[in-house]
């Protein structure tokens, strides 16, 4: 994957987490959307430095065709992001909501256990859907 293609990828995906995550975090919290929204725009920038760097490195060690992938590498590469992602913004989340680092953890939690679950759909639906543009690519020359 070019450096293009993995800006592309990366904010596309934080475009997406971002949206949802303000509104599960509105709907599940006593916090207003502004405050959410400022939070979530600092925490994806986070995190999209962290996906370029870890995914760039993910790379190097996990070779192949990404499609082709099993279900126990997909699993270990959410699960390795997501917990050094937590690293970096439990403490983030604590001081823009001015909240205890339990309460943040509490709450990045929450927001993990969702991105857990939409990072895997996206990131399985992404490689799929880019085989198939590069076969039909292919094909196509």
């Amino acid at each position: 994957m070019s450096i293009i293609e993995r800006v592309f990828h990366s904010v596309l995906f934080e475009v997406l987490a971002v949206t949802f995550s303000i509104i599960g975090l509105a709907i599940f919290t006593d916090f207003d959307v502004k405050s959410l929204s400022g939070m979530m725009i600092v925490v994806a920038t986070i995190a999209m430095v962290w996906n370029f760097i870890f995914n760039w490195g993910f790379d190097r060690v996990i070779t192949g065709d990404k499609e082709k992938r099993p279900l126990k590498v997909r699993i270990v590469h959410v699960t390795l992001f997501e917990v050094g992602l937590l690293f970096f913004t439990v403490p983030v989340m604590a001081y823009i909501l001015n909240i205890g680092i339990v309460e943040a953890l509490i709450m990045d939690i929450g927001v993990t256990v969702f991105i857990t679950i939409y990072a895997f759909l996206y990131n399985l639906t992404y490689d799929h859907t880019r085989a198939f543009i590069v076969r039909s690519r292919a094909t196509a020359c």
